[in-house]
């Protein structure tokens, strides 16, 4: 493993801060930048090696060896920034949110809109089983979107199940685990809890920090068990049947968009954990039929710049590929 100094540590938790602060923003995908700043196969190298054999490691050459060995200073200081950048971006995203709802989904929408473009335009091949998977792939998704949620993101199930899920966007390059709460529903529960953890850490509130560090660490556990299921399974689907896998995340994304889409009409309500009325069913409308000022010019603007920010990504990605 690299020998690397205290700057070079502190680098790589400013790197971490970036995935950090893409995973809170659905579109972006912190595998991707991982890959732009030059440490996805590192990354994806240390998590596949990490296993028990590192306490068997411990118990014969000694803790410092077997840190080195696991190359766990990497981990602990990406996962550092990552921490560091989610706890600081939660409280302005769940703000945004019941602020000014219509733009950031908006911004949500172009994120996504062009990162389906980003990975689709991967696929060298289309066949009829990638089309058949694209089609697929696209029609769960919407159904997804529109059906009724089986158990409430409250369920401490529901968020290991997330969890599990999402930690897929760390594995591959071009979505976004953010996406996937968001596909699942999760997406706001999981950034109240993050900002809960703010919270209680500031406030120096022992009820308020047990409760979301417990919570976070379900969704941890479930994101653990996920890495070790998916990163084998998804590294080798993407060596040998890359256009396949390509094909079904740009079919998952495009059915995803009814999830994002900025005018919504409520159909039904549900009270969370806090006893607060939230929307539990919805469906998309037309501007023309939203229960409000529909701001089409801001939703506009909006998306045209989330758009522009996974293109500009996605250039940047390109260049380095180019001069490496």
């Amino acid at each position: 493993m690299p020998q690397r100094n205290i700057l070079q540590y502190l680098l790589i938790t400013a790197k971490g801060m970036a995935m950090g602060a893409a995973d809170v923003v659905p579109g972006v995908s912190g595998g991707t930048i991982a890959f732009i700043s030059g440490i996805y196969e590192e990354l994806i190298g240390t998590i596949n090696k990490l296993d028990f054999g590192f306490f068997r490691s411990w118990k014969t050459n000694g803790f410092r060896k077997a840190w080195n060995q696991y190359n766990l200073s990497f981990l602990l200081a990406l996962g550092a920034g990552v921490v560091i950048s989610i706890l600081s971006l939660a409280r302005l995203i769940i703000w945004l949110l019941e602020h000014h709802p219509i733009a950031v989904w908006a911004f949500f929408f172009g994120l996504v809109v062009a990162s389906i473009l980003y990975v689709g335009v991967q696929v060298t091949r289309w066949r009829w089983i990638t089309i058949l998977a694209l089609v697929a792939a696209s029609a769960v998704s919407y159904l997804i979107t529109i059906g009724e949620p089986i158990t409430t993101p409250d369920n401490n199930w529901f968020l290991f199940f997330a969890g599990f899920i999402a930690i897929i966007a760390m594995i591959l390059p071009g979505i976004s685990g953010a996406f996937i709460l968001l596909l699942l529903g999760a997406y706001t529960n999981v950034m109240s809890i993050v900002t809960q953890l703010g919270d209680g850490i500031i406030g120096a509130n022992t009820d308020l920090l047990f409760e979301a560090s417990l919570k976070l660490l379900i969704f941890a556990l479930g994101a653990v068990a996920g890495l070790k299921v998916f990163s084998k399974v998804l590294n080798w689907m993407f060596t040998h049947k890359k256009n396949l896998i390509l094909a079904i995340l740009t079919g998952f994304m495009i059915g995803a968009l009814n999830k994002i889409w900025p005018w919504k009409k409520v159909l039904e309500y549900r009270i969370n954990s806090s006893g607060e009325e939230i929307p539990f069913l919805e469906q998309s409308v037309l501007p023309n039929n939203f229960n409000g000022d529909p701001q089409v010019i801001h939703a506009i603007i909006f998306a045209v710049l989330g758009f522009l920010t996974i293109f500009l990504l996605e250039r940047i990605a390109v260049k380095k590929v180019s001069t490496s």
